[in-house]
């Protein structure tokens, strides 16, 4: 079930930094089959990269872990596993032997990407919500920027939006779309 993070103790943590994340990795499982709270696998929203240490000294020791990240937090990441004793100057590779993968530049850039630009819109419409993306783009720090630039502003704004659309995009994805950070941090748990 998405959403519900499992009462009792995982013997799997995903550790993604807010809920927009969570939904992403739990909806890519619903489409492959997989029950994550059967698996015993739970995707924990941590609420920003800063908090990733208290988490690793809370699961750490009994779970399997495992984690996403955006680019710019990935140094709070790779401090806290360094930190956590799981290596010494950790590389982006060694980050990803540990289960822990990085998004350029978050993970809606990523999915926007794999989609496409004029896909994203298109699903923007879908739900209604063409009006709103049309007046960011007259606005005078997004007019005439590229429509990457403006679709990831739109779904970082307003609300709830970045939440709603992440399962959205994610249904959306054929599977050889799927970004990689997320492909790889589900297939680790």
């Amino acid at each position: 079930m998405i959403g519900k993070i499992r009462d009792v103790d995982p013997r799997a943590v995903i550790l993604v930094e807010g809920q927009s994340d969570r939904i992403a990795v739990e909806t890519l499982a619903e489409r492959r089959g997989r029950d994550l709270a059967a698996e015993g696998v739970s995707v924990i929203p941590i609420g920003g990269a800063q908090a990733i240490g208290r988490f690793l000294r809370r699961y750490g020791a009994e779970v399997r872990l495992a984690g996403l990240c955006d680019a710019g937090e990935e140094l709070d990441f790779k401090r806290a596993l360094e930190g956590a004793g799981l290596g010494v100057d950790l590389t982006r590779a060694d980050m990803e032997a540990l289960g822990f993968y990085v998004c350029e530049a978050d993970l809606e850039d990523e999915l926007i990407r794999a989609l496409g630009p004029e896909r994203v819109e298109e699903i923007v419409a879908e739900h209604g919500d063409l009006r709103p993306l049309r007046t960011l783009q007259k606005q005078i720090a997004w007019d005439g920027r590229p429509l990457e630039q403006q679709l990831r502003r739109f779904l970082g704004s307003g609300g709830r939006r970045k939440i709603r659309y992440a399962r959205y995009l994610v249904e959306a994805l054929e599977p050889a779309q799927v970004p990689r950070p997320l492909d790889l941090v589900l297939a680790h748990a």
